[in-house]
C-alpha cells in the first residue's frame, strides 16, 4: 500500500495521471468510477484533460461501484445520473460504456449477479477509484461487511445516510435506506485500487485504513491485502497517521518514472 500525502489539488492530478497513463496504452481500458465529494476534482481534471489535451474515452468502458435502490430514473442523486453529469457527458464514453447496478430492478438479487457477470465478461476493472466513509466503509460496504462480499443489496447505517443527507437538502428522511454494491471481494478483483480522501473527518478512517489491523468494523482495511493500492490524502485526513513522515519520506524519495 502506497500512501501519498499532498495538497487536494495535486491528489486529484496523481489521479488522473494514473488514468491517463493507462488510457494512453490501453485504450480499452476498464475503470471504475466512484461518488461522493472525494472524486470530483479528478473528474474535473480528466474533463479538462480530454478537452484541452484530447484525452480519449471512446474505447474505455467504466462500472460504478453502487446505486441506490428505488429512487426515480430522473432523481438528480441516483447514481447513475450523478456519474453522467460529472464525468460520463464531459468525456467521449461511448453510448452505453458505462455501466451500474440498477437499483429499479424487480429482481435485485438477479440484478446484483448479472452485473458481476458484466464486470467479467469485459476481463475485470482495471483501476477503481475509491472513498472512503468516516465509519471506514467502501462503496455501500458498512461495517460488518463480509470481506469476502460480491455484489448485493446492503440497509445502509444511519450515520451513512446522515452523511450524505447533504445531498438530499440535508433531509436524511429522503435518503434511501437500501442500496446495491459491488462487494469488498468485487472491490478487490481490480487490478489498481485508488482511493483518495480529504479533510479531518476522515482522519480515523484513514488511520484504522492503512495503519490499523484488518477487521470487518472498518471494511476498507481489507485493501490492506491488496498487492497494488494506492492511497490519496491531503493533510488533514492524514492527521492520524503515525507514521505519516515516513510516508512523506518514501514518496519525496521514489523515482519519477515509476508513477502510482
Amino acid at each position: 500500500m502506497e500512501v501519498v500525502i499532498a495538497p487536494g489539488p495535486e491528489l486529484a492530478r496523481l489521479a488522473a495521471d494514473a488514468i491517463e497513463r493507462l488510457l494512453r496504452a490501453r485504450p480499452q481500458t476498464v475503470l471504475g468510477l466512484a461518488t461522493g465529494s472525494s472524486p470530483l476534482a479528478v473528474y474535473d481534471e480528466l474533463a479538462r484533460r480530454h478537452t484541452q489535451d484530447g484525452l480519449s474515452f471512446a474505447r474505455a468502458r467504466a462500472f460504478m461501484l453502487d446505486e441506490y435502490v428505488g429512487l426515480p430514473a430522473d432523481h438528480p442523486e441516483r447514481y447513475r445520473n450523478v456519474i453522467e453529469a460529472e464525468i460520463a457527458s464531459r468525456v467521449d464514453f461511448a453510448e452505453g460504456a458505462v455501466q451500474g447496478p440498477d437499483g429499479l430492478a424487480d429482481d435485485l438479487v438477479e440484478a446484483c449477479a448479472a452485473y458481476e457477470r458484466a464486470i467479467a465478461d469485459v476481463g475485470g476493472v482495471d483501476l477503481q477509484l475509491l472513498g472512503i466513509g468516516t465509519d471506514g466503509h467502501v462503496a455501500f460496504n458498512e461495517p460488518g461487511s463480509s470481506l469476502a462480499s460480491r455484489t448485493r443489496i446492503k440497509t445502509l447505517t444511519r450515520q451513512t445516510r446522515e452523511d450524505n443527507a447533504r445531498f438530499f437538502d440535508d433531509d436524511v428522511s429522503q435518503v434511501p435506506t437500501h442500496c446495491l454494491t459491488q462487494g469488498l471481494a468485487t472491490i478487490m478483483s481490480a487490478r489498481h485500487l485508488v482511493l483518495l480522501a480529504q479533510g479531518r473527518g476522515k482522519a480515523e478512517a484513514v488511520h484504522q485504513l492503512v495503519e490499523g489491523p484488518v477487521s470487518a468494523l472498518w471494511p476498507a482495511t481489507v485493501l490492506q491485502h491488496h498487492p497494488h493500492v494506492t492511497v490519496l490524502v491531503d493533510d488533514a485526513a492524514a492527521s492520524r497517521l503515525q507514521l505519516a513522515d515516513y510516508y512523506r519520506e518514501t514518496y519525496a524519495a521514489k523515482p519519477a518514472w515509476q508513477g502510482l
